[in-house]
Protein backbone atom coordinates (compact mmCIF):
# COMPACT_ATOMS: atom_id res chain seq x y z
CA UNK A 1 0.00 0.00 0.00
CA UNK A 2 1.23 3.67 -0.94
CA UNK A 3 0.42 6.63 1.29
CA UNK A 4 -0.41 9.62 0.20
CA UNK A 5 2.73 11.22 0.44
CA UNK A 6 4.20 8.73 -1.83
CA UNK A 7 1.29 10.06 -4.84
CA UNK A 8 3.26 12.10 -7.78
CA UNK A 9 3.02 12.24 -11.59
CA UNK A 10 4.11 8.98 -13.54
CA UNK A 11 3.03 6.20 -10.23
CA UNK A 12 0.86 3.47 -10.71
CA UNK A 13 -1.63 2.57 -8.38
CA UNK A 14 -4.52 0.53 -7.62
CA UNK A 15 -8.21 1.37 -7.52
CA UNK A 16 -11.21 -1.30 -7.38
CA UNK A 17 -8.90 -4.20 -9.03
CA UNK A 18 -7.60 -2.12 -12.27
CA UNK A 19 -4.31 -0.26 -12.38
CA UNK A 20 -3.72 3.64 -12.81
CA UNK A 21 -1.49 6.15 -14.00
CA UNK A 22 -1.14 9.20 -12.29
CA UNK A 23 -1.32 11.54 -15.01
CA UNK A 24 -1.48 14.73 -13.12
CA UNK A 25 -1.23 15.95 -9.64
CA UNK A 26 -1.63 18.89 -7.39
CA UNK A 27 -1.14 19.23 -3.64
CA UNK A 28 -3.63 21.54 -1.90
CA UNK A 29 -3.38 22.82 1.77
CA UNK A 30 -7.13 24.80 2.73
CA UNK A 31 -6.46 27.39 5.20
CA UNK A 32 -7.97 24.81 7.48
CA UNK A 33 -8.58 21.33 7.58
CA UNK A 34 -6.48 18.50 6.17
CA UNK A 35 -3.87 18.75 3.16
CA UNK A 36 -5.22 17.02 -0.32
CA UNK A 37 -3.90 15.44 -2.75
CA UNK A 38 -6.02 15.89 -6.36
CA UNK A 39 -5.12 13.76 -9.00
CA UNK A 40 -5.75 12.61 -12.42
CA UNK A 41 -5.45 9.17 -13.53
CA UNK A 42 -5.66 6.97 -16.34
CA UNK A 43 -6.87 3.80 -16.12
CA UNK A 44 -4.04 1.37 -17.85
CA UNK A 45 -6.16 -1.11 -19.16
CA UNK A 46 -8.91 0.79 -21.21
CA UNK A 47 -7.80 3.98 -21.37
CA UNK A 48 -10.56 5.85 -19.63
CA UNK A 49 -9.37 9.08 -17.41
CA UNK A 50 -10.87 10.28 -13.85
CA UNK A 51 -10.47 12.26 -11.56
CA UNK A 52 -9.41 11.53 -7.67
CA UNK A 53 -8.80 13.12 -4.53
CA UNK A 54 -7.07 12.17 -1.75
CA UNK A 55 -6.76 13.01 1.99
CA UNK A 56 -3.97 12.89 3.92
CA UNK A 57 -4.61 10.40 6.15
CA UNK A 58 -5.95 7.54 2.82
CA UNK A 59 -3.98 4.69 1.83
CA UNK A 60 -3.19 4.12 -2.12
CA UNK A 61 -3.08 0.20 -3.93
CA UNK A 62 -0.12 -0.85 -5.01
CA UNK A 63 -0.91 -2.65 -7.96
CA UNK A 64 0.80 -6.33 -9.34
CA UNK A 65 2.87 -4.86 -12.32
CA UNK A 66 6.14 -6.27 -13.32
CA UNK A 67 8.11 -4.91 -16.95
CA UNK A 68 9.94 -7.13 -18.37
CA UNK A 69 13.10 -6.21 -20.96
CA UNK A 70 11.77 -8.77 -24.13
CA UNK A 71 12.92 -9.50 -27.61
CA UNK A 72 10.20 -8.87 -30.53
CA UNK A 73 10.44 -12.43 -32.40
CA UNK A 74 7.43 -12.64 -35.18
CA UNK A 75 3.80 -12.06 -35.22
CA UNK A 76 0.97 -15.12 -35.12
CA UNK A 77 -2.00 -13.91 -36.63
CA UNK A 78 -3.92 -11.56 -34.26
CA UNK A 79 -0.84 -12.05 -31.56
CA UNK A 80 2.77 -11.14 -31.58
CA UNK A 81 5.48 -13.21 -29.84
CA UNK A 82 8.62 -11.62 -27.58
CA UNK A 83 10.87 -13.83 -26.60
CA UNK A 84 12.91 -12.91 -22.93
CA UNK A 85 16.48 -13.35 -23.89
CA UNK A 86 17.71 -14.67 -20.54
CA UNK A 87 15.22 -17.26 -19.64
CA UNK A 88 13.96 -18.22 -23.25
CA UNK A 89 10.19 -17.65 -22.28
CA UNK A 90 7.89 -16.67 -25.21
CA UNK A 91 4.85 -14.44 -24.46
CA UNK A 92 2.00 -13.47 -27.05
CA UNK A 93 0.71 -10.27 -26.68
CA UNK A 94 -2.83 -9.51 -28.27
CA UNK A 95 -2.56 -6.93 -31.26
CA UNK A 96 -5.32 -4.85 -29.17
CA UNK A 97 -2.76 -4.04 -26.61
CA UNK A 98 0.63 -3.25 -29.44
CA UNK A 99 -2.10 -1.13 -31.57
CA UNK A 100 -0.13 1.07 -34.23
CA UNK A 101 2.89 -0.10 -32.82
CA UNK A 102 2.88 -2.95 -34.89
CA UNK A 103 4.32 -0.86 -37.92
CA UNK A 104 7.62 0.00 -35.83
CA UNK A 105 8.49 -3.80 -34.52
CA UNK A 106 11.38 -5.64 -36.35
CA UNK A 107 12.65 -8.82 -35.79
CA UNK A 108 15.18 -9.09 -32.91
CA UNK A 109 13.96 -5.28 -31.38
CA UNK A 110 14.22 -4.89 -27.55
CA UNK A 111 11.08 -3.95 -26.05
CA UNK A 112 9.84 -3.70 -22.10
CA UNK A 113 6.56 -5.71 -22.16
CA UNK A 114 4.35 -4.57 -18.93
CA UNK A 115 2.79 -7.55 -17.51
CA UNK A 116 -0.57 -6.92 -14.62
CA UNK A 117 -1.50 -9.86 -12.48
CA UNK A 118 0.58 -12.02 -15.17
CA UNK A 119 -0.97 -10.76 -18.36
CA UNK A 120 0.46 -7.79 -21.00
CA UNK A 121 -1.01 -4.95 -20.83
CA UNK A 122 1.10 -2.58 -22.04
CA UNK A 123 4.76 -2.14 -24.47
CA UNK A 124 7.49 0.52 -24.04
CA UNK A 125 9.49 0.43 -27.74
CA UNK A 126 12.35 2.25 -28.31
CA UNK A 127 11.75 5.94 -29.24
CA UNK A 128 13.01 5.95 -32.43
CA UNK A 129 13.16 3.18 -35.30
CA UNK A 130 14.68 2.90 -39.08
CA UNK A 131 12.63 2.19 -42.00
CA UNK A 132 13.21 2.65 -45.61
CA UNK A 133 10.73 4.47 -47.65
CA UNK A 134 9.58 2.55 -50.76
CA UNK A 135 7.07 4.34 -51.70
CA UNK A 136 6.75 8.19 -52.32
CA UNK A 137 6.37 10.91 -55.25
CA UNK A 138 9.01 13.26 -56.36
CA UNK A 139 8.80 16.70 -54.85
CA UNK A 140 8.57 19.80 -57.12
CA UNK A 141 11.03 21.98 -57.05
CA UNK A 142 10.57 25.40 -55.43
CA UNK A 143 7.83 24.13 -53.35
CA UNK A 144 9.94 24.76 -50.24
CA UNK A 145 8.64 28.31 -48.72
CA UNK A 146 7.51 26.43 -45.58
CA UNK A 147 7.75 22.81 -44.21
CA UNK A 148 6.03 21.03 -47.00
CA UNK A 149 5.67 17.84 -46.42
CA UNK A 150 4.60 14.89 -48.47
CA UNK A 151 2.90 11.48 -47.70
CA UNK A 152 5.40 8.20 -48.24
CA UNK A 153 5.19 4.55 -47.24
CA UNK A 154 7.88 2.50 -45.48
CA UNK A 155 8.43 -1.17 -46.12
CA UNK A 156 5.52 -2.41 -44.13
CA UNK A 157 3.11 0.09 -45.58
CA UNK A 158 2.72 2.55 -43.18
CA UNK A 159 2.37 6.10 -44.44
CA UNK A 160 4.08 9.03 -42.61
CA UNK A 161 4.78 13.01 -44.04
CA UNK A 162 8.20 13.70 -45.03
CA UNK A 163 10.05 16.55 -46.34
CA UNK A 164 10.01 16.29 -49.98
CA UNK A 165 13.45 15.94 -50.64
CA UNK A 166 12.82 12.40 -49.47
CA UNK A 167 13.15 9.77 -52.02
CA UNK A 168 12.19 6.25 -52.92
CA UNK A 169 14.99 4.14 -50.91
CA UNK A 170 15.83 6.32 -48.61
CA UNK A 171 16.15 5.43 -44.67
CA UNK A 172 14.05 7.84 -42.05
CA UNK A 173 14.28 7.56 -38.52
CA UNK A 174 10.15 7.78 -37.30
CA UNK A 175 9.58 8.56 -33.61
CA UNK A 176 7.56 5.61 -32.17
CA UNK A 177 5.92 7.95 -29.70
CA UNK A 178 4.35 10.12 -32.19
CA UNK A 179 4.59 7.95 -35.47
CA UNK A 180 5.79 10.75 -37.44
CA UNK A 181 9.55 11.62 -39.34
CA UNK A 182 11.96 12.63 -37.33
CA UNK A 183 15.01 12.97 -40.00
CA UNK A 184 16.81 11.23 -42.51
CA UNK A 185 19.74 9.04 -41.75
CA UNK A 186 22.51 7.10 -44.61
CA UNK A 187 22.42 3.40 -43.88
CA UNK A 188 25.65 2.08 -46.44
Amino acid sequence: MYTTSDLRKGLKIEIDGDPYVITDFQFVKPGKGQALYRCKLKNILTGSTMDRTYRSADKVGKPDLMQREMVYSYPEGDHFVFMDDSTYEQVTVDKDVIGDMKYFLTEDMPVKVLFFNDVAIDLEMPNFVEKEITETEPGARGDTATNVTKPAKVDNGYEIHVPLFIKEGDWVRIDTRTGEYADRISKK
